[in-house]
């Protein structure tokens, strides 16, 4: 597999299961924060990290879909962005934060998926005698 695909597995991994765990902690109680806290944001924050795991496993096997699914993601997280940004007035900074971080992330996620490596082309000299 090649290093770009493996970098992007690993960071949709990643954002995948810190969504999951941050998440969780505050739907159980288990971390409280001084904000306010949207509790469908973060069902959508969990949620989503568990489809970034899903995800991670697709681009790791290179399935032909999961470019469009990386898009679809970064989609979705541009328009809660949006919103936050724009038409939630009682949203905490903290939030919007953290999703420009995960849009961030999978703009790099998508833009290493679409890197092409060219192969080498030293079969393909004429030398000449």
């Amino acid at each position: 597999m090649k290093t770009t695909l493996i970098i992007a597995t690993i960071l949709a991994n990643l954002i995948g299961i810190l969504s999951i765990i941050s998440g969780s902690m505050v739907l159980l109680g288990l971390r409280s924060v001084d904000y306010r806290v949207l509790d469908w944001l973060v069902v959508y924050n969990v949620v989503l990290g568990i489809i970034s795991i899903m995800v991670a496993y697709q681009i790791g096997k290179q399935h032909r879909k999961s470019k469009l699914m990386i898009v679809s993601i970064l989609l979705l997280h541009l328009l809660v962005l949006g919103y936050l940004y724009f038409f939630n007035e009682s949203v905490a900074v903290e939030s919007i934060k953290a999703m420009a971080f995960r849009v961030g992330v999978w703009v790099m996620i998508l833009l290493l998926a679409l890197i092409k490596i060219p192969k080498a082309t030293h079969n393909n000299i004429k030398h000449e005698s």
